[in-house]
């Protein structure tokens, strides 16, 4: 294979780094970028020191355009923004997901609760993808493309390279996101299983920081 030549710096090679099991992962080519690894974070000092292809910026609260905007202007990599679909319903998805598109955003991610009429409400008012989170085998797929989303996004803990599975097996064509899980292992399975790309949740702030300052409370170089 030919080598690629890379440029680190002094400063920034110091940064998380996705699993490079991902590599293994087909992509998925989005307005002529081919995503095969997405960082889970709305940590804009995370964003800015990961070398995933994009993040998904999904979060526990109801969608704020101000969050969206803050992550987007911090980020180097594409952003797929959550637009709600659980708590949040009805026109202010719409909403969120119009004031995404403007701001940006390479996608919107909207929750499983989502119905199908609000996703073609997206589709008619949106031209960036409708990214529709799968959490079991009862979802229907097959309602959900009709209804005009463009990728699913499989987070089914354990259960996620199953699912992963079956939408293939009947949808061998759909673009799939899915979460790989915490080991290289898991992460293989889930593209062995079909996923195009795969969602990264990275260590937080203190876990990174934890083994930076014991270095330095003994006295030692940052690692």
């Amino acid at each position: 294979m030919e080598k690629i030549p890379e440029y680190k710096g002094n400063l920034r090679s110091f940064m998380l780094k996705v699993p490079e099991v991902i590599a293994q992962a087909s992509g998925i080519q989005i307005f002529g970028k081919k995503i095969r690894s997405l960082v889970f974070s709305t940590d804009v000092s995370i964003i800015r020191n990961v070398n995933a292809n994009a993040v998904i910026a999904v979060y526990p609260f109801t969608p704020q355009p101000i969050i969206t905007q803050a992550i987007m202007q911090a980020a180097d990599i594409p952003v797929f923004a959550g637009v709600g679909g659980g708590l949040t319903q009805g026109q202010r998805v719409l909403d969120l997901a119009q004031h995404a598109e403007f701001q940006g955003a390479m996608g919107v991610v909207v929750n499983a609760p989502t119905s199908n009429d609000i996703i073609r409400e997206l589709r008619r008012h949106i031209d960036i993808p409708i990214v529709v989170t799968v959490v079991n085998e009862q979802d229907d797929i097959c309602g959900r493309l009709e209804a005009g989303a463009g990728i699913f996004n499989v987070s089914a803990a354990a259960n996620t390279p199953a699912i992963v599975e079956k939408i293939r097996r009947e949808f061998p064509y759909v673009p799939i996101i899915a979460t790989g899980g915490p080991t290289e292992e898991s992460i293989e399975k889930t593209i062995r299983a079909g996923a195009n790309a795969i969602t990264w949740t990275p260590p937080s702030n203190g876990e990174v920081f934890s083994s930076i300052m014991a270095a330095y409370r003994n006295n030692e170089p940052h690692p």
